[in-house]
């Protein structure tokens, strides 16, 4: 059945806009008045209400009232929220300015969540994880990539994986799941680096596949997880065997993003610690650029440099990593907004790098903008003024009744 939703006192369809580089906001389609056609999901006509009405005569109204703003649903492509437990401990050490390595010999860190994660069942990881993307879902989110890498077995990393698969089909939102076993090495692994990603290619990753639990694969390359000549190794022989690839790179220390470009990963996460030659790399580069103002936040360390990478012409990408430890809180628009005034990113480039260039992060090439065709993924802000959204730094959310 065709569906006309409108009136809307503006809409900002984001199509015929670049893929790569800095945006001005005069770059920015606005839509005064206008109203959207969709059937079975799909977007067949935007344009102004009136116009539509007219030409969609047989079309059932979804009548707006009041004021709104029509925005495509944003993209989260980089999460870990298939999680148990909490590591609020973790927290109140860091800004009482204890270190990493002290939060870890303390029993925090990334293996107090491998810990409470594989001391939760399946159904209970399902329920979790549905609790989490339905809060995403209600923010305006709507695709939603989940990790994992707090099992750190096979038995454990199925688990997670199973979790993700088993929630996808109990939400609207679209979910994305990333194999994540190579987090770190698990203290209860007797083997090297090289031996537990070995394990990884071999005995894991067949049944990922056989079982079509994730088509993609994640590194953590740092001092504390995987250095960058095995991550090499690993990434192009998770490739071979047909997965797309991305990595965790530069958060503390460079490397990770030329890992990255020389193995065509679909992206870079994190970026907080690239500096000029990193850049340079990313944005000659098909790689997409990811920065995770969330993790900044959770850590109380400087951003990723966002204004530099699209200066030099990056396709950036932005998202939340909420996860336990160093990204608890979540919220995708708020640490958006919080990180454009800091890095001075234009509207135009904080709505770009929340939709059509996150969903490029993910290779999914139906969904991120208003186009005819397009997944009719939708978030309305009930304002008169797209420059409302960011300006009301994450306070302000879509409408619920839009949803219903």
């Amino acid at each position: 059945m065709k569906i006309l939703h409108g009136p809307f006192t503006q809409i900002l369809p984001l199509t015929g806009m670049p893929l790569k580089g800095a945006l001005k906001d005069d770059q920015l389609q606005v839509i005064s008045n206008g109203g959207i056609v969709v059937e079975n999901g799909l977007i067949l006509a935007v344009g102004g209400f009136e116009t539509l009405r007219k030409q969609n005569p047989s079309a059932q109204i979804n009548e707006i009232e009041g004021d709104g703003v029509l925005l495509p649903g944003f993209v989260d492509c980089h999460t870990h929220i298939c999680f148990a437990g909490s590591r609020a401990k973790d927290y109140a050490m860091r800004i009482q300015g204890k270190t990493y390595l002290e939060i870890a010999k303390a029993g925090g860190g990334i293996w107090d969540s491998v810990t409470q994660t594989r001391a939760a069942d399946e159904a209970l990881l399902t329920e979790l994880l549905l609790k989490r993307i339905e809060r995403h879902l209600s923010e305006g989110v709507t695709t939603i990539e989940v990790k994992s890498g707090y099992g750190l077995s096979v038995e454990q990393e199925l688990k997670q994986l199973r979790a993700v698969k088993a929630a996808a089909s109990q939400t609207s939102a679209t979910i994305v799941a990333t194999c994540l076993a190579a987090h770190m090495v698990p203290k209860d692994f007797n083997g090297s680096q090289i031996e537990y990603l070995e394990h990884i290619l071999t005995d894991l990753l067949p049944i990922v596949k056989k079982e079509n639990l994730a088509n993609r694969v994640d590194i953590f390359i740092e001092q504390s997880a995987f250095n960058a000549d095995n991550a090499t190794t690993y990434l192009n022989k998770a490739k071979q065997m047909g997965f797309d690839i991305t990595v965790h790179a530069d958060q503390f220390t460079t490397s990770g993003s030329k890992v990255a470009v020389n193995v065509d990963a679909v992206s870079a996460d994190h970026l907080e610690a690239s500096g000029d030659e990193e850049i340079k790399l990313l944005a000659s580069s098909n790689t997409v650029a990811v920065t995770l103002p969330g993790a900044s936040l959770g850590l109380g360390m400087p951003y990723a440099p966002a204004r530099k990478l699209l200066d030099a012409g990056a396709c950036l990408a932005i998202a939340s990593d909420w996860n336990p430890g160093s990204a608890p809180m979540g919220d995708l628009l708020m640490q958006a907004a919080v990180m454009s005034a800091a890095e001075k990113l234009s509207t135009a480039e904080v709505f770009a790098g929340l939709t059509y260039r996150a969903a490029k992060a993910l290779n999914l090439t139906d969904r991120g903008n208003l186009d005819v065709g397009m997944k009719a993924d939708l978030q309305v802000y009930p304002v008169n003024d797209y420059r409302e959204i960011l300006y009301q730094q994450g306070r302000l959310k879509p409408t619920a009744d839009f949803f219903d």
